[in-house]
């Protein structure tokens, strides 16, 4: 037992070990039991070419320990592992590469740029998966998964022409998010918004066949050519007059109308607003509403096309801007420019400003996909932690648009679209068919777009298995028990799941959706690597260990909150494992030639009763918190009994049986001992999973795996508040006694006599039993229990609920000098008292002073009152 763990813990001599053989004995593999109830979850798949950062850690860990908690009561439990293809991130990657060796992707083709990616996703797609494993992730690995394997483009395409044959899917010219790195559309949260300081430039439109012109204010100058109208509001009487006139676009010199619209607004600018449909979503709406001319300006990477201007043609948005600019100065048609600060939206993906943008692309009807999404969360058919959430999902899904599902790249499901080039009919096909079921023709090509990668994670709870055929792994795990993921996926990834699982499968496809906060620095940055403030959790687990991290991570997250993380913190972890190490090397050692009874066996002491009383209801607790997802409730009530109760009171109290007391008194405290470990591994194995199977592999009696051991349940009939309350009571006497050697600067090492008047009959002869117990921790050299004292020489007092303790000083102070430091420091504190309370009389001192600075000088004034008589006690005790 103890000859087998080392003196001190280190984590890096056992974990990978540790998990290495769990994988080998397939501890973590899942198969369909239909005499057990299954508990599954399904990992958020992470892009396949990504690395482990620290909201992986938080996320990955909360999953694994609800795994770990429902395999140990008996659950059938699978977790599904596997990765997304990220369309636009990884294309953007291998283009990248490809662009770092001199190539094009357009100049190879499409087939071979998808060689070099299958190459790069090869060649990184495993990194990931490796890094979840030192985290101690429990998933079902043979059960893998990546969302462009065979199965899963089956699964992807057969929804796709599902939808489409129900009329869910079509095609349109649409304004929408574009990204001109990756030269496809976004979706609207993969846009992110940055204050950007630029400029409001105010232009002059002439007026048509008159002097006059009106002022427009804008800040994209740039896209002025596919202005196709301006707009002011109906009741705008600067304006009134000009509507139905026209206008005349400077230097394209095209007429366009005035209109009049209560969507703008009079206050801003001048109150009159260039109306561009192609290039604004506010001003594709007003287009739409007046029949405006739509004029796209732009090419794919966001230079100019040939719509606008020769001498504009090809420039970048940005240089157009400039040149624009400089040519309405030429022509006298800038009235002002004004600095202006305002938000513009990102690229998630390409970090560049994104364009509205008109083109073609493919979309799903979404209005009544989600009414049945929206009425299982309101019917808490589905829950969400914390239930805040639910008010912004609500909100997504009462304001829902079209979905944009196609993206204008190669890697990811090509959408299964065949066109005929002789009759022009289209349609959606499970695979390419052989001639055109219209006319016959055989010249057919397919669609050139892949479907938004959101458009294949969606159908992830069910099409981890075999769907659409409902095999036994579908019809048993589906659906799934719990989701942990981001809030800022509730709209790109949860919400539609739940819309997928009830279409395609008729049920929701979660029980429970656990949203993680953010990992922040200790100054509440969010991290990334721009900032530097992002840890490598590999090199958080080589300094700490993979069970420090997790415990730490847990430690610090409240649920839902944001966490403030610091590596240093993981000392906490680190100190935690090393506490119960030592612990269980201490019983080990202790346990050496003695027997180990059943606890029905042996005689208990009040103190034995106590802490198995204790351990049951930390049971409770740990229960609790799990099963309400409140994971760092969980940890701490692991931490207030392990450390503050079994190690730094009940391993103190067994020492004096354990070295003193007869055989009896030593079997039952090695008997007590190793109940309270076993069960106290058990309950800490979730969150720290190699340290406690290392521990427990080393206990006289243990499963195979403490992830096969039982989950301990409560036992109520250990349940003793009796018990518990003298324990309290003990330690108060303790506390007192150690209290009184401080404040009198008694040394550790003289052994004193207390008496102890105790208030609780029943405590008495409790005490007087306990008394070799409390006579070793005390330091004492006599106690006495008693109903009432009669002060017998020098001695000092003190008290704490429903007991009073007096300690003889007899031999072991100078009472002269004594009785002069204590006059001293009554004198000094009485000075400071009347300082304070001079400070309060001073009517300039409390009219200025801030309240809180006001109430800081009455606390002192209490407590300097206490200090007081606390000192004159304590003279009055010397005689």
């Amino acid at each position: 037992m103890a000859d087998e763990l080392a003196n001190s813990y280190n984590p890096n001599d056992f974990e990978e070990e540790i998990y290495n053989n769990w994988q080998e004995k397939g501890y973590f593999n899942s198969e369909v039991n239909p005499a057990k109830k299954p508990y599954t979850i399904v990992i958020p798949p992470p892009n396949v070419t990504g690395m482990l950062h620290m909201g992986h850690v938080l996320n990955n860990t909360i999953q694994d320990i609800l795994i770990r908690y429902h395999r140990m009561r008996g659950y059938e439990t699978l977790w599904v592992p596997g990765t997304d293809h990220a369309s636009i991130a990884t294309e953007a990657k291998v283009a990248k590469m490809l662009a770092d060796k001199g190539i094009d992707k357009f100049s190879i083709g499409r087939e071979k740029f998808l060689e070099y990616a299958q190459d790069w996703k090869t060649k990184y797609g495993g990194i990931i998966i490796s890094q979840l494993k030192r985290l101690g992730s429990s998933c079902d690995w043979r059960r893998e998964r990546f969302t462009m394997d065979d199965g899963y483009y089956k699964a992807v395409i057969h929804a796709f022409v599902e939808l489409y044959k129900k009329g869910l899917i079509y095609k349109g010219y649409r304004l929408v998010n574009w990204c001109p790195v990756s030269k496809s559309a976004i979706s609207d949260e993969e846009v992110y918004y940055q204050e950007v300081e630029g400029k409001l430039w105010h232009f002059r439109y002439p007026i048509t066949g008159t002097n006059e012109y009106l002022i427009v204010a804008t800040t994209r100058p740039e896209t002025m050519f596919g202005d196709t109208a301006v707009a002011v509001h109906p009741k705008d009487k600067r304006y009134r007059k000009y509507v139905g006139k026209t206008v005349t676009l400077p230097i394209v010199g095209r007429e366009i109308p005035v209109i009049a619209d209560d969507y703008v607004d009079m206050e801003f600018g001048t109150g009159v607003v260039k109306i561009t449909p192609a290039h604004d979503p506010n001003d594709y709406e007003i287009g739409k509403k007046y029949n405006l001319e739509f004029i796209n300006i732009l090419n794919p990477d966001a230079s100019l096309n040939d719509n606008v201007p020769e001498e504009f043609r090809g420039l970048d948005r940005f240089e157009a801007r400039e040149a624009t600019v400089e040519k309405l100065r030429a022509l006298k048609c800038i009235e002002k420019i004004e600095n202006y600060t305002h938000k513009v939206g990102y690229s998630e993906r390409g970090h560049v400003p994104i364009e509205p943008y008109l083109s073609e692309q493919w979309f799903m009807k979404m209005g009544d996909l989600c009414k049945p999404a929206t009425e299982a969360v309101k019917s808490e058919k589905i829950k969400f932690y914390p239930e805040r959430w639910t008010k912004t999902y609500y909100h997504w899904m009462d304001n829902i648009r079209d979905w944009c599902i196609s993206r204008q790249l190669w890697w990811g499901h090509r959408i299964p679209v065949w066109y005929c080039d002789e009759c022009g009919a289209y349609d959606a096909h499970m695979e390419a068919p052989a001639k055109c079921p219209k006319c016959g023709g055989v010249k057919l090509r397919q669609d050139e777009d892949v479907l938004d990668t959101w458009a294949s994670s969606w159908l992830w709870p069910f099409a981890v298995h075999q769907w659409p055929e409902m095999e036994e792994n579908l019809k048993y795990y589906y659906p799934t028990d719990t989701l942990v993921t981001g809030p800022d996926i509730i709209f790109f990834w949860v919400a539609r799941m739940i819309i997928a699982g009830i279409e395609f499968m008729g049920e929701i496809p979660f029980r429970q959706v656990y949203f993680t906060g953010i990992i922040r620095d200790e100054i509440g940055r969010k991290m990334s690597k721009s900032l530097g403030n992002s840890p490598d959790p590999l090199d958080v687990i080589r300094e700490f260990g993979a069970d420090s991290l997790r415990y730490t991570m847990m430690r610090l997250a409240p649920m839902g909150n944001d966490i403030l993380y610091s590596n240093e913190k993981c000392e906490m972890g680190r100190n935690f494992g090393n506490k119960i190490w030592n612990s269980a090397r201490f019983v080990f050692q202790n346990a050496e030639g003695v027997k180990r009874r059943k606890l029905t066996d042996v005689t208990l002491d009040v103190f034995d009763r106590w802490i198995l009383s204790r351990v049951e209801k930390t049971a409770e607790k740990a229960r609790e918190a799990l099963d309400t997802y409140r994971f760092n409730d969980y940890t701490i009530a692991l931490y207030d009994f392990l450390w503050g109760e079994f190690c730094d009171w009940y391993l103190e109290i067994a020492k004096v049986g354990l070295y003193q007391g007869a055989e009896g008194q030593k079997e039952a405290k090695v008997s007590v001992l190793f109940h309270v470990l076993d069960v106290s591994l058990r309950l800490l194995h979730p969150v720290m999973p190699h340290l406690t199977e290392k521990l427990y592999q080393a206990l006289p009696e243990h499963e195979e795996t403490i992830m096969r051991a039982p989950w301990p349940e409560a036992e109520q009939s250990r349940i003793d508040d009796t018990a518990e309350n003298f324990s309290l009571f003990a330690q108060s006497v303790i506390y007192t006694v150690r209290n009184l050697r401080g404040e009198n600067k008694i040394p550790p090492s003289a052994n004193l006599k207390a008496s102890v008047v105790v208030e609780n009959i029943a405590y008495r002869p409790m005490l007087e039993e306990a008394a070799a117990v409390v006579k070793k921790l005390a330091k004492l050299e006599m106690l006495t229990v008693e109903a009432e004292h009669k002060k017998a020489g020098m001695e000092v007092s003190g008290s704490a609920a429903g007991l009073q303790v007096f300690l003889s000083l007899e031999g072991l102070v100078d009472v002269a000098k004594e009785r002069e430091r204590i006059t001293q420091e009554i004198v000094k504190t009485q000075n400071f008292l009347e300082g304070t309370r001079k400070k309060l009389e001073n009517e300039a001192f409390v009219s200025k002073a801030p309240p809180a600075v006001i109430r800081k000088e009455k606390d002192k004034i209490v407590y300097l009152e206490n200090e007081i008589q606390k000192l004159t006690g304590a003279l009055r005790d010397l005689g």
